[in-house]
């Protein structure tokens, strides 16, 4: 397989993630999207030999498929595309070779989701934080909520997806203005996100 982009470099061959096949639709099984998604969270949150263990891991997986991994960055949000192996020739998209572009996979990283999936995207965040609440208790399940409208309206993506700089936000501006938190909720919000993280 050849060596994978550079991780920050842009890809202007690939079509739009509207324009791409949905994860649950491609030829890669849904777990190795899914996969595939955390180990790329896990590589960015952390720096040096550890990043690189990740997206290691994350490659291995995607070379079972005969598939591989870019991070494309657009103006508002970064994207993972994982699209076949045989689209590229020293580390290069070779246009004449994409012979049908919904075979990639474009997840964003960060940034918003897609509004036409909020339905389902809320429906998920919410099963998530019930059962922080009923494994946790109901000031932990009370975060948990807060968490999952925040992620739902603000990004419309998975409570899971969250990036270290959207915690922030939520902890330090949404949370104490939006959630009108008892003092024991303040007091513990943090260690109920990393529960619903533990909780997907």
């Amino acid at each position: 397989m050849a060596d994978l982009p550079d991780e920050t470099e842009a890809s202007d061959e690939l079509e739009s993630r509207d324009e791409a096949e949905s994860p649950d639709e491609s030829e890669l099984p849904q777990e190795t999207v899914e996969e595939a998604e955390r180990l790329t969270h896990l590589a960015r949150d952390v720096e040096g030999d550890e990043a690189d263990a990740y997206r290691n891991e994350r490659d291995e997986l995607l070379a079972e498929q005969d598939f591989v991994a870019r991070v494309r960055e657009d103006e508002a949000r970064s994207v993972l595309v994982l699209h076949p192996a045989d689209w590229l020739e020293d580390s290069t998209i070779q246009v004449e070779r994409i012979e049908d572009t919904e075979r990639a996979v474009e997840i964003p990283l960060d940034g918003p989701g897609d509004p036409d999936d909020w339905d389902d995207i809320d429906a998920h965040n919410r099963a998530v934080a019930a059962t922080v609440r009923e494994q946790h208790g109901d000031v932990h399940g009370a975060n948990a909520e807060a968490f999952a409208d925040f992620m739902s309206n603000h990004y419309a993506r998975p409570v899971e997806s969250a990036t270290d700089e959207e915690v922030t936000e939520f902890c330090t501006e949404y949370f104490p203005r939006n959630a009108w938190p008892t003092d024991e909720e303040k007091s513990i919000v943090e260690t109920s996100v990393e529960l619903v993280f533990d909780c997907v």
